[in-house]
């Protein structure tokens, strides 16, 4: 490794929604599986490498799934717990360097220029993250080495699952030769007939016309296609900013009109939201309510707190008087509550009986919310339900 050549590593967990139930239910270990619901309208937000030998990927249509494999495990799926494994892992990253990017909930880059004096160079420094991110999850992930960011994405899929793929800098002009231009981030369907139409089959042929030439046809990203034609990227990695906001949402499979069923996914939404950022160590002010109609008409309402939550119960008595608000909004094909609005204001010391009172049920509230929290981290998060729930049941 060259002494202050630049590397980026890409981490890329391999089918991160399947592998994790596949992780927790041994049964399906082996078998083909998707993650999305049996709802007509459904599609899969995952499929396990098992699934795709047949076809099956990810945003298809989970009818069109089951067609070209009946045999498909198709399962729910649990959202909290694969943010869960996602903070495992990012935990790993950390220590190996002191900048990561996550990209999403399964995949981050990591600025590694100068670890090799502390981990060894980028083959034995990739061999160590593998092994940490098993030894934490219990699954595995592909990793990408390259001088920029663009190429160490690309790398991290050469080898999948389980592999590691290292483009070292000598290395780079000969692999744009041989790389499809539509491998390229960022260069969808649309544009690939245009690059074809101009003699553009592979990476390194968009520098044979000159910047001016790509901008003219593609605008702003003209420019960047060409230089990342030659391996140029200075995208760099950027730490990820602090939590803004934090919502959940549900499709429904046939439209819902019955404002008890859409109340009662608002609490367990906003049970959601309050753990998510309760383990974050937020409180926010702004209770925002997210609906969306057959036709795909969208509307949003918000609230400002007087002050900040992080109690369910708070945030789902605002969500309800929203919706309340709304008067009859007929059927709802999604419905979703999120928070946001985190910064905390410095306020005043009040004299007044009933502020304290206020302040007094909230920190009430704050112990409620830690003992409950405790409780499910130990013994599972369905351990404890709110009554309301149960009467669905």
């Amino acid at each position: 490794m060259m002494e202050n050549q630049k590397y980026i590593m890409h981490i890329d967990m391999d089918a991160f929604f399947a592998s994790v139930e596949q992780l927790d239910n041994p049964d399906l270990r082996g078998k083909p599986v998707g993650v999305g619901s049996l709802h007509k309208r459904s599609v899969l937000s995952a499929a396990s490498y098992e699934a795709r030998k047949f076809g099956v990927r990810s945003a298809m249509p989970v009818q069109q799934a089951l067609k070209i494999c009946p045999q498909l495990q198709v399962v729910q799926g649990s959202r909290a717990r694969y943010k869960e494994i996602s903070q495992q892992v990012m935990e790993c990253l950390n220590n190996y360097s002191p900048v990561v990017e996550q990209a999403s909930i399964d995949e981050a880059y990591l600025d590694i220029t100068g670890t090799e004096k502390l981990f060894g160079p980028p083959l034995q420094l990739a061999r160590s993250v593998k092994n940490d991110i098993l030894k934490a999850t219990g699954l595995t992930a592909s990793v990408g080495i390259a001088p920029v960011k663009f190429l160490a994405k690309i790398a991290s899929d050469l080898n999948k699952p389980d592999g590691i793929s290292i483009i070292e800098p000598h290395q780079v002009q000969n692999f744009l030769k041989q790389l499809p231009v539509e491998k390229i981030p960022g260069v969808g369907k649309m544009a690939l007939p245009k690059l074809h139409s101009f003699g553009v089959r592979y990476a390194a042929d968009l520098r044979r016309f000159p910047a001016e030439f790509w901008k003219e046809r593609f605008g702003e990203r003209g420019p960047i296609l060409y230089e990342k034609g030659a391996g140029i990227d200075p995208t760099p990695v950027t730490p990820s900013s602090p939590m803004k906001s934090s919502s959940a949402e549900n499709t429904f499979g046939e439209d819902v009109s019955d404002r008890h069923i859409l109340k009662t996914l608002l609490l367990k939404q906003s049970e959601r939201v309050a753990a998510d950022i309760r383990k974050h160590g937020k409180k926010g002010r702004t209770v925002t309510l997210k609906i969306k109609f057959p036709d795909f008409r969208q509307i949003t309402r918000s609230r400002t707190l007087e002050s900040r939550t992080s109690h369910a119960g708070t945030i789902f008595r605002t969500g309800c008087e929203l919706l309340d608000g709304e008067g009859c909004i007929g059927p709802v094909r999604l419905i979703g509550i999120g928070i946001s609005n985190f910064e905390e204001r410095n306020r005043q010391l009040s004299l007044l009986e009933e502020d304290n009172r206020h302040e007094e049920e909230n920190k009430k509230l704050d112990s409620l919310d830690k003992a409950v929290d405790l409780v499910r981290l130990k013994f599972g998060k369905d351990i404890l339900t709110r009554g309301r729930l149960l009467e669905d049941d």
